[in-house]
Parts: structure tokens; sequence; C-alpha cells
């Protein structure tokens, strides 16, 4: 069987069985995993199919999906960690004002900031605020509001009215999709109206989304690309997609 006639094969049984590991699909087609992650990159590329940890689901399928913090951790961990270090030069100087998100990628940002950088950081993610409450240099304000299981983010009227009270030096914001047309976008109503505001108090607004996320779009946008000032993703993005993105006026940084 021909490269074609595999990806091929497979996109038909994603779409059939709605979600295959890398692991059967090696064993569906008598191929290494290695050759079949990148014909799922291949397909991907060609919106046949979105990649997920472990795996591929229909393309159709990731709009409406929302995999708990705990899953989304452990995908893709060298590329997060490559832009949560990137993101660095982006931080405000000291005794600035920071405002993270919640998020597997920005979480990582708290092992990142200099221990001698004085700064005021605001989140509403209880990961995040637990990876910064011993840091020596940050004074720490946790936003109200209730907590999401799978995101471990407040959300709700009290999480976004503490947001609009807040005008912060940067923000750095998580997505679940970034594209041309449909902006920055998340699964849930009540997560995408906290991200609204928090893009909304911040001068200079960050957003850390690795490959996996770019061209995709899932249900609520919260934020337009004017909205947003750089884009830190990493090395593996597509070149072409990148370059439309620049073409807005979106700074973007590859880690």
């Amino acid at each position: 069987m021909y490269a074609e006639e595999r990806q091929q094969a497979m996109a038909r049984l994603v779409a059939e069985r709605g979600r295959l590991s890398v692991a059967a699909l090696a064993e569906a087609y008598d191929v290494t995993t290695e050759t079949v992650r990148r014909d799922l990159s291949t397909l991907e590329r060609m919106g046949l199919l979105r990649r997920v940890h472990g795996g591929a689901v229909p393309a159709s399928s990731l709009a409406v999906m929302e995999a708990a913090l705990s899953e989304r951790d452990l995908a893709r961990t060298d590329e997060k960690d490559r832009i949560a270090a990137a993101t660095v030069d982006l931080l405000p100087p000291s005794g600035g004002t920071l405002l993270v998100d919640a998020g597997s990628t920005t979480a990582r940002i708290a092992a990142h900031i200099p221990r001698d950088l004085r700064v005021s950081v605001f989140t509403h993610s209880v990961s995040v605020a637990s990876r910064l409450a011993g840091h020596p240099a940050v004074e720490l304000h946790l936003l109200p509001g209730r907590v999401r299981g799978t995101t471990q983010a407040a959300v709700g009227p009290d999480t976004v009215s503490a947001l609009e009270q807040l005008r912060v030096d940067v923000a750095l914001v998580g997505t679940n999709g970034i594209s041309l047309t449909h902006g920055l976008s998340t699964p849930d109503p009540e997560e995408a109206a906290a991200k609204r505001a928090l893009v909304a108090a911040a001068r200079r607004v960050v957003v850390l989304a690795d490959a996996s996320k770019l061209g995709v779009e899932a249900t609520v946008r919260f934020a337009s690309l004017e909205d947003v000032d750089t884009l830190v993703t990493d090395a593996t993005a597509d070149p072409g997609l990148l370059d439309a993105f620049t073409a807005t006026d979106l700074e973007v940084v590859r880690a």
C-alpha cells in the first residue's frame, strides 16, 4: 500500500470509529508508530482529521471536545516548555503587572519567571496559582469564581466582574484554537466569557499556542486576531499559516 492510499484509509477509519490511537493505527496498517504520527500530521494539514493526545479524531468533532487539563498537560510537553521559555522576553519589567490565563501551556510560565523579577500576577487558574505560590518575587492574586474541574479555572459572573476591574501590562492567554477567520476560540461559553474579559483587561495580549492549536476553530470565539499583539508557538508550526497570521499584523514568535 502506497503512503497516499494508507493515509486515505486512515482518514476513513478515523471518521468511522470516531477516535483511534496511534498504536491501533500502527497495528491496523502494519507500520511503525512513527509512520502513523507522520501520516496523521499530513492528514491534519489537509483538514481530514485532528490530532489529539495519543491518536486522532475526525475534524468535525474537535470543535465540541474539551480534554481535561491533566490530559492536555501530557501532550506536546517539549513544545509547550519551549513556548513558555520564549515568553520570558515578553513579560513586563520589574514592578509590572501580569495576568495569566488557565491552560497547560500558560501554566508552564511559572517555572520560567526570573527569581529576581518583581511582578504582580493575577490569575483565575488554580493550577497557575499553585505553581506560583512559592515564587519569592511574585505578588500573587487569585481571582474569584466557580472552578471548572476540566480546566481548573474560575469562571462565572464573579470572575468576569473581577477581571473587568483590572488593567494590567501583559496578559498571557491560552486557547483551544486560533484561526484567520474565527480568531481565538474555546468550547465552553463560561470559559470564553472569562477569557474575553481577560483579553480586555490587558495593554498587551500574548497568546501561547502550540502548533496543534493553529487553524483550529472551537465553538465559542472570545477574541479576534486584532485583539492580540503576539502569538508564541513552536517550531513545528506550518510556515504558510504563520505567514498568513503575520500578514494580519500579528507578531509571531517561534520557540
